[in-house]
């Protein structure tokens, strides 16, 4: 393991104005996505989608590093250029998920766990020769009646840590992402109360399995209201709390948090971002406070592509647009 180079890895993921983008959706997932514009999800289709986003002039301009999906890691562009040289030459930084998605945790109703580290060391080693700088692993906490029990919080903080040794150990930084989800009528505090457990025990893992901690990044949910809370919280609470959880459970030396959008709105994310550093700038906050987003960024252009050789440009453009206004978000300079 080499902290040198991890540390500077972990930097440069969460340089300023930058953030990263999170193109990893499984082939189920983007299925979901091209069903809802009518496109059929083949590999060709799922490259040309991606290579429009990576093609886009200013990409580099808001994009530090992009999560892969398998599948994207050794595809090439329709010029015959390797996807991950595409985004290299760029300065942008290739990396890719690795878990195996969730799955019924047993004898726990309604919770999930993790899969995916039978074999991961050997993946990781394959990734690395690939070009891979980085990773991601997501864990997912529910909350509901009587959830979440504390072995769903305590299995998932503990897969988390293995993981991000094992990454580590062969030199990829592990962005590490334990997910309160959304879903459900909770109240905001609720979720810093959730959140707030989650991530003190994932840190205390970290800190058991002697995971290096300026070579990681966090990404986490932001404290907000359930879906379906009745008067869900706005900006400024959502930032208040959302630092509040964060200085009480993330050590200094983490270099940086990249928020998830987690289901929320587009505009929603942005805004909740904006709040979130400005707070953090009265705060006196440690970390580089930036943003993974999938969703967040890429439906609307999505929306406007269609499957269409014809809309590329009109794509882009709105891709870059959701690009610009995260960038400012995540300097706390967005009106």
């Amino acid at each position: 393991m080499d902290k040198n180079e991890l540390k500077k890895i972990a930097n440069l993921m969460v340089s300023s104005k930058k953030g990263i983008l999170a193109a990893d959706e499984s082939t189920g997932t983007i299925q979901k996505r091209f069903d809802s514009i009518g496109v059929v999800s083949n590999e060709i289709n799922r490259r040309d989608w991606r290579q429009l986003l990576f093609q886009t002039d200013t990409f580099s301009d808001y994009i530090s590093g992009v999560i892969l999906f398998d599948e994207t890691l050794i595809q090439k562009t329709t010029e015959g250029e390797s996807i991950v040289d595409l985004l290299t030459k760029q300065g942008i930084i290739p990396g890719i998920k690795v878990d195996k998605s969730t799955h019924p945790l047993a004898l726990f109703e309604s919770e999930v766990i993790t899969e995916g580290l039978d074999g991961l060391r050997s993946r990781l080693e394959e990734y690395l020769e690939l070009g891979a700088k980085f990773t991601k692993w997501r864990s997912v906490i529910n909350i509901g009646n009587n959830l979440p029990s504390d072995f769903a919080i305590d299995i998932n903080s503990y897969h988390l840590a293995l993981y991000a040794a094992l990454c580590q150990e062969v030199g990829l930084v592990p962005i590490v992402e334990p997910e309160v989800l959304m879903d459900g009528n909770h109240s905001i505090e609720e979720c810093a109360d959730v959140t707030l457990k989650t991530l003190n025990k994932v840190f205390m893992y970290l800190k058991q399995s002697n995971v290096y901690l300026e070579g990681i990044i966090l990404k986490p949910n932001m404290v907000v209201s359930g879906k379906e809370c009745n008067k869900r919280a706005n900006s400024e609470l959502v930032a208040k709390k959302t630092i509040e959880v964060l200085k009480e459970s993330v050590p200094s030396e983490v270099p940086g948090i990249a928020f998830l959008s987690g289901g929320q709105a587009d505009q929603e994310s942005i805004d909740n971002l904006n709040a979130i550093n400005i707070e953090a700038k009265k705060e006196n906050a440690p970390w580089e406070l930036t943003y993974s987003y999938g969703r967040g960024l890429q439906s609307s252009p999505l929306q406007i592509w269609r499957g269409d050789t014809k809309n590329i440009k009109k794509a882009q453009k709105e891709f870059e647009k959701r690009g610009l206004a995260a960038s400012l978000a995540r300097e706390g300079l967005y009106k």
